[in-house]
């Protein structure tokens, strides 16, 4: 038996532009019923569930792939928790929170976790899939009767549940607060910690600070910080990790675990693995497909839940929920690979001073089809580099060869373009886009073609990044400079970024250079690596490029953790602080893995 979901989403939908071919080749409706309509109200398609059988004609008539249908297992018509209304998002199953432990939600965006987090804070009721008449908490209740999420949900009723939470945009903290750091910490601190807290997230020059001043890692800080010094019941952090450099990430880690220890309960949402890794006690998968449904696994510990994830098969519950696994490889590529005379671009000492900050550059190169990460905390020079490198910024002393040509993604990135992405890519194109090998060798590849007929401004962070980033890649150049193309990226679309980077670079004979702080990526697309070192604001210093070997051993001695290689997925892992492993690398001064 299965049940069907039939989900449209409605932005993409233009009923105005097309010719109601959803309505029209629909063999239910050719059979004299309204399967597929016009619903007069929204100028929107309208599907019944009940009587669509699945053929998916309609999904392949669409031109703005604007409709999914999808066959699931009757089992799961029991396990609705909510849906949004007719064609809509659904939700199946629920995580339990865990009092004295962290529950990691892992899984694609679009998925359901701020639908599972807005339930489980009492923010929204669950309405069980009954959008037309909700049930009330009585009915609620009943159905969770015998699951420990029913004395959860009996708080909620009861108003005896007290949620902090902290949201996935960080920018619009600054828009409801009008005031400076220290007055926003102080209004919230019910617990007595901001003191403690400004002093570890390093916010202590923060403090006397406007929030409209203040910087997207320092938004984000401030944003742990109040979530946390609030008394609460649960805890939930949305994404805690964007903005902020690795030390910035393992202090927010730190943060949020010091709560389990306290005994509370939390709840992390997190796509940087090695943070997830090092943060979490248990992983809940979270499947499906975005923006039609999710359904949440079967609690797991945070090893298997990644590795899991990583497989794309649930075996407990016998669910492949992707068709490939995501594998790492255990060798380290070396800067061997790469042969002298072979190198598109060389450069010397460079160095550029601002008013109250320096930054000097040891010489180094980039070779055909190499990929040259860049690493180090924030405001050390990282993005000044990368604009020299590009022409964007002037060096106050050493010449870049200039004879080459650079594409340049910026870490921030705007969408205050009314155009439609088809047009912003065709630019980049420098022609036609539709039917090209581009499309196939780059769009394809990286799923972006449902965008096309959306306006740049309508896309979400993670749509705008992907779209950001193919730009980069279409332009016909030597070097692909991207800063940061990891952000509001899910899991899936940064190891597939990571690995299409890599593999175009290879294949085309070019060069990538690349900033980012998600350490995984990082090692997954590296061949070499320049690490920049200093005091952030005032003076920073980059190596020459190293061996990833050597680069990963300096940079993790500095932030004072160590890695393994997961023997399954053969992915890095963070060993748990002080453990026996950790204290054995750590005296035998080995911070990476061996290969």
């Amino acid at each position: 038996m299965t049940h069907r979901v039939a989900v449209l989403d409605k932005e993409l939908c233009q009923p105005k532009k097309c010719g109601l071919e959803c309505i029209k080749y629909c063999p239910v409706n050719k059979s004299g019923a309204d399967c597929i309509i016009l619903n007069e109200e929204i100028k929107k398609a309208q599907i019944d569930e009940n009587i669509c059988n699945g053929c998916g004609i309609c999904v392949k008539v669409c031109p703005f792939d604007a409709i999914t249908i999808i066959n699931l297992a009757s089992e799961l018509a029991t396990d609705k928790v909510h849906q949004y209304g007719i064609n809509s998002f659904r939700l199946y199953k629920l995580p339990t929170p865990t009092k004295g432990g962290v529950v990691g939600l892992l899984g694609r965006n679009g998925m359901g976790k701020s639908t599972v987090i807005n339930i489980l804070s009492g923010n929204l009721k669950p309405n069980l899939g009954n959008y037309n008449e909700p049930p009330d908490w009585d009915n609620i209740l009943r159905y969770y009767s015998g699951t420990e999420l029913k004395s959860h949900f009996e708080k909620i009723k009861d108003g005896n549940i007290k949620a902090s939470i902290k949201p996935q945009q960080v920018y619009n903290v600054a828009e409801v607060f009008d005031g400076t750091t220290k007055e926003l910490l102080e209004k919230f601190d019910e617990r007595g910690v901001s003191k403690e807290l400004v002093k570890e997230l390093g916010l202590t020059n923060s403090l006397e600070n406007h929030l409209k001043e203040l910087s997207g890692g320092e938004l984000q800080r401030l944003a742990v910080a109040v979530t946390t010094s609030k008394d609460a019941d649960f805890y939930f952090f949305d994404e805690p990790s964007s903005y902020n450099d690795v030390y910035q990430r393992t202090s927010v880690a730190r943060v949020i675990h010091g709560l389990a220890k306290i005994g509370k309960s939390v709840m992390v949402v997190e796509h940087d693995l090695t943070l997830l890794d090092f943060l979490s006690d248990y992983i809940d998968v979270l499947y499906g497909e975005p923006a039609v449904y999710g359904i949440v696994s079967k609690v797991l510990s945070t090893k298997v839940g990644i590795n899991v994830f990583l497989d794309g098969y649930l075996p407990n519950e016998n669910v492949r929920f992707r068709d490939k696994k995501f594998t790492f490889d255990s060798s380290a590529t070396t800067t061997e690979n790469f042969q002298v005379g072979n190198e598109i671009i060389s450069y010397p000492l460079l160095e550029k001073k601002f008013p109250s900050f320096s930054v000097t550059i040891e010489p180094g190169k980039v070779s055909k089809g190499e990929v040259l990460g860049i690493m180090g905390a924030n405001a050390l020079g990282k993005t000044t580099f990368m604009k020299m490198i590009a022409g964007v910024e002037k060096p106050d002393s050493g010449e870049i060869n200039k004879k080459i040509k650079i594409a340049y993604k910026p870490q921030y990135l705007t969408n205050d373009i009314d155009v439609e992405v088809v047009d912003l890519l065709e630019k980049a194109n420098g022609g036609p886009i539709q039917g090209s090998t581009e499309e196939e060798q780059i769009i394809d590849p990286l799923k972006i073609k449902k965008l096309y007929n959306k306006s740049v401004k309508n896309l979400s962070g993670g749509e705008l990044q992907k779209v950001a980033v193919v730009s980069c890649l279409l332009q016909k150049v030597d070097v692909f400079a991207l800063d940061e193309p990891s952000a509001f990226l899910d899991v899936e679309d940064r190891i597939a970024i990571a690995k299409f980077i890599q593999r175009f670079v290879r294949s085309y004979k070019k060069s990538a250079i690349i900033i980012d702080h998600d350490l995984q990526l990082m090692d997954l697309i590296s061949d070499s690596m320049v690490i920049f070192e200093g005091t952030s604001g005032i003076e920073g210093h980059a190596t020459s490029p190293l061996s990833k070997t050597d680069a990963m051993n300096r940079f993790l001695k500095s932030l004072g953790i160590t890695f393994r290689r997961d023997e399954k997925s053969l992915r890095p892992r963070v060993n748990k602080s002080d453990s026996r492993l950790d204290k054995t690398q750590k005296d035998s001064g080995n911070f990476y893995y061996k290969n």
